[in-house]
């Protein structure tokens, strides 16, 4: 409160008066600094939200990056050119392989890395077939995992390229429960009947080959899998 004196004849006299500005003492002076606190805590809060949203959709964009699709083109033994279809997935360390024959039918394979398996869906076949990878199947795919990102077409040299057969023995007795698999490999083999394989040195002359499938790899390797049937 401020104090308001008047001159009246010879002296002078207390009197009320009001002043412009707010008292000291009243609640109303502190509400422009409360204010300005509000504000930036609001200010502050939003900027957090802001920021985790922008992470968020980052992250989120990482992980649903795109599965990458390569071409491999070589030359065969007779001079004609063989062109596969790679689906190159990083995130999940798969790699699927589309292969046609020359009879224009697509088999399918695929390279499953963190579970070890590769599983065979050949066109003109009921069922799948799986065999657990080996070293050299490793280093086989392990280019198109590494050079996809930057890479999406491999030539193979004619004179560089190597061709190995493998022959594996399809267990007819030793069928699978599809649903009990992986998920990429159930999603494959679905409404399909799913028998483990074996590699072997071949079938000998009593036992029939059934079908090969030719796998090219930018290790220019190129590999013809047969199957056929052990007996039981």
């Amino acid at each position: 409160m401020v104090r308001c004196w008047k001159r009246s004849g010879n002296h002078l006299e207390e009197a009320q008066c009001t002043d412009a500005g707010p008292d000291v003492g009243s609640p109303h002076s502190h509400f422009p600094h409360k204010a300005f606190w509000v504000s930036l805590s609001a200010l502050l809060l939003l900027l957090i939200g802001v920021l985790g949203l922008a992470g968020h959709l980052g992250l989120s964009r990482a992980d649903s990056q795109p599965s990458q699709v390569v071409r491999i083109t070589a030359i065969d033994q007779t001079g004609l050119l063989i062109n596969q279809s790679a689906v190159v997935d990083q995130q999940n360390d798969l790699v699927t392989f589309s292969v046609t024959s020359a009879a224009n039918q697509t088999s399918t394979v695929l390279f499953d890395v963190n579970h070890g398996l590769i599983c065979y869906r050949p066109v003109d076949q009921d069922g799948c077939f799986l065999q657990t990878m080996e070293q050299s199947d490793y280093d086989n795919v392990n280019p198109l995992l590494q050079e996809s990102t930057h890479k999406t077409h491999f030539q193979l040299s004619v004179n560089a390229t190597q061709r190995q057969t493998a022959f594996l023995g399809v267990l007819g007795a030793s069928e699978v429960n599809a649903s009990s698999l992986e998920d990429p490999v159930q999603a494959m083999c679905q409404d399909r009947s799913v028998h483990w394989t074996r590699r072997a040195e071949g079938p000998g002359k009593q036992r029939l080959v059934y079908f090969c499938i030719d796998i090219c790899f930018p290790s220019n390797i190129c590999v013809s899998v047969c199957f056929y049937y052990l007996p039981e």
